[in-house]
């Protein structure tokens, strides 16, 4: 696996300023791929997980593609331009790494019929353009069982990327997998409004735990600062997308891992046959796409088990998450009992569950 990355990483375009020699001197029957991305993609982290999902593309056809990416670029008008040159390069399959990129990218999809583009973490879809998910609500409502075990202050704290549907969802199947253990755990968050930003990260981290958390969700931060200032400060911290353990080797709660080989692949096949079809891509447990592992030794053997049960139940269809009932953070019924809230009102989610002390922005 590390190989395969490393020769997609030999192709990536630091910086915007060199995206013209993209494509330059491919073949005709050559599939040129371009990926946008947000963050660096260093070892861990988000981009790094999308980037190794196109191990599987690498190893099927070899070199019949190429991968062209451009890594660490914020959304806006920086963006839209490098999405609008990948095209105009040639790369007939581009992957949007970022739900800020959606807009622009859907209104490239619908003037370029003949590029297929896949969209991390949106919503919208057209004939050639399909959003992508992971349900990472499920592996966090997992964590936060263990995390109802191994907190002494019933404090948790998060640390958040944007308070956009994917990331409340995940936060909130942390609160309601915890509270399934302890009713009593209340969880803060700190927002940055950044993919990446160390710096503040760590700050955010060690002003949860000055608050009393002791337990830490670093969510979508594609740096390993939340983590290593678990460990520096005695708080447990997990994280998604891939492993950071090494920053953390004894406070190391777990990981919410995501493997999108698959789906990249079959999403490849599907442009190169000509049945490509855009639709809403949401992927958990039962697809082995959302993964929990790593587990800290300090969680019981008797919380382990609970733990895998509920994780084959939420895979079998038996369980949900979003099962009712559910309140919100002001006592407001928002899933009755017996009912369970469906994809549309998850993928759109603007609301924190009961336990949440933080208010969403506005």
């Amino acid at each position: 696996m590390k190989s395969h990355l490393t020769k997609i990483r030999n192709t990536a375009v630091a910086s915007l300023f060199s995206v013209g020699a993209m494509c330059a001197s491919a073949s005709a029957e050559t599939l040129n791929i371009g990926v946008l991305l947000p963050s660096p993609i260093a070892d861990v982290g988000w981009s790094h997980a999308l980037v190794e999902g196109f191990n599987g593309v690498k190893e099927k056809y070899g070199d019949d593609v190429t991968f062209n990416i451009v890594e660490n670029i914020q959304e806006g008008p920086d963006a839209d331009r490098i999405m609008n040159k990948m095209v105009g390069d040639g790369n007939k399959f581009i992957l949007l790494g970022s739900f800020g990129y959606m807009n622009s990218g859907l209104k490239l999809a619908k003037r370029n019929p003949d590029v297929t583009f896949i969209h991390a973490s949106g919503y919208k879809i057209a004939k050639n353009f399909s959003p992508f998910t992971a349900k990472y609500f499920e592996g966090s409502y997992l964590m936060g069982m263990a995390a109802a075990e191994l907190t002494k202050s019933k404090k948790l704290g998060v640390v958040g990327a944007y308070a956009i549907p994917e990331l409340i969802s995940t936060i909130n199947g942390f609160t309601l997998g915890a509270r399934s253990i302890d009713p009593e755990i209340t969880v803060d968050i700190i927002w940055l409004n950044s993919w990446f930003d160390p710096a503040k990260a760590q700050a955010s981290a060690k002003a949860l735990i000055a608050n009393g958390a002791d337990v830490l969700f670093s969510n979508s931060q594609d740096t390993p600062s939340v983590v290593s200032v678990g460990e520096e400060e005695g708080a447990y911290v997990f994280n998604l997308n891939s492993s950071m353990k090494e920053y953390a080797p004894t406070k190391y709660l777990g990981v919410v891992t995501t493997d999108w080989s698959p789906f990249f692949t079959a999403s490849v096949d599907g442009h190169l046959n000509g049945t490509f079809e855009g639709r809403n891509e949401w992927l958990g447990v039962d697809a082995n796409v959302v993964v929990t592992e790593e587990w800290s030794p300090d969680i019981s053997a008797e919380m382990m088990s609970k733990i895998k049960a509920v994780e084959a139940e939420i895979a079998s269809g038996a369980r949900h998450v979003y099962d009712g009932p559910i309140l919100n953070q002001d006592g407001e019924q928002m899933v009755a009992a017996g009912e369970r809230l469906d994809d549309g009102g998850i993928l759109g989610i603007n609301w924190h569950v009961e336990g949440i002390n933080t208010p969403l922005p506005k």
